[in-house]
């Protein structure tokens, strides 16, 4: 068994604790966090401590928490020689403090405490600086997900930044999507086929090869319309926005 020790009550802590505590080679030995009730969250059966004076001893160290504390917080770890890793997509591992061994260890997944999750199917992607170290974690992430990839710091970076745009920039347009519905007494569930059909497609699809709508037709009319429905500014200069970049990107202009 591989002993963890977790730094963090979040998102990506929460889901760890429950993948690892639910597989064979990991044990959980502790979950840190700075509040009582900070730690409510995480699950009855998994020791937890606000104090880093009783942190317990373990193989791998992991600090998930937000990403600007991040190299603050590694200073003030009370172990040293030890492998230290943290699960930001977009820190680089030089990030973390030098009184112990560094590694990323960065699932790459929206979490959400609200959500059940599978990790098998979760990219777990890794970067250490000794070979001995990324055999352990590769040992870690194997244990919960089919999918583990050693990644550099510069790479996971820009891996971290298509994520967002495909995550982060999509579910705000999401939202969108679900106001202007709303505001005409409609349900979003409307949308739903479309939006499982739309990320299903890039399955078999290269997503520009995916790309349908008024932009790439470049149907003026249409958009026109469109911005006249929108009565939010902001709505209006992302949608011109986005139509322009469609548009351009395929060898129309509007």
């Amino acid at each position: 068994m591989i002993d963890i020790v977790i730094f963090g009550t979040g998102n990506v802590a929460y889901h760890l604790c429950k993948a690892m505590h639910s597989s064979d080679k990991i044990t959980v030995k502790q979950v840190y966090g700075r509040t009582k009730r900070s730690l409510k969250s995480i699950p009855k059966y998994i020791d937890t401590t606000t104090s880093l004076t009783n942190l317990k001893k373990a193989e791998v160290y992991i600090i998930a928490i937000s990403d600007d504390a991040i190299n603050d917080f590694s200073k003030i770890i009370p172990v040293s020689n030890s492998l230290v890793v943290h699960t930001s997509g977009s820190v680089p591992m030089s990030e973390l403090d030098n009184h112990n061994r560094k590694g990323v260890f960065y699932p790459l997944q929206s979490f959400s405490k609200e959500r059940e999750l599978s990790f098998k199917t979760i990219p777990i992607c890794l970067e250490t600086e000794h070979q001995d170290d990324l055999d352990l974690l590769k040992e870690v992430g194997l244990a919960l997900s089919d999918h583990v990839e050693v990644i550099d710091s510069q790479k996971r970076a820009t891996l971290h930044l298509a994520a967002v745009f495909v995550n982060n920039f999509v579910n705000h347009l999401y939202a969108i999507g679900h106001d202007l519905l709303k505001e005409e007494s409609l349900s979003f569930d409307l949308l739903k086929p479309l939006i499982h059909e739309t990320a299903d497609k890039i399955n078999n699809i290269n997503p520009s090869k995916a790309q349908t709508g008024p932009a790439i037709r470049n149907d003026l009319k249409t958009i026109e319309k469109h911005i006249h429905l929108l009565k939010n500014n902001s709505d209006k200069e992302a949608y011109r926005m986005f139509s322009t970049i469609i548009s351009k990107s395929y060898g129309k202009e509007l």
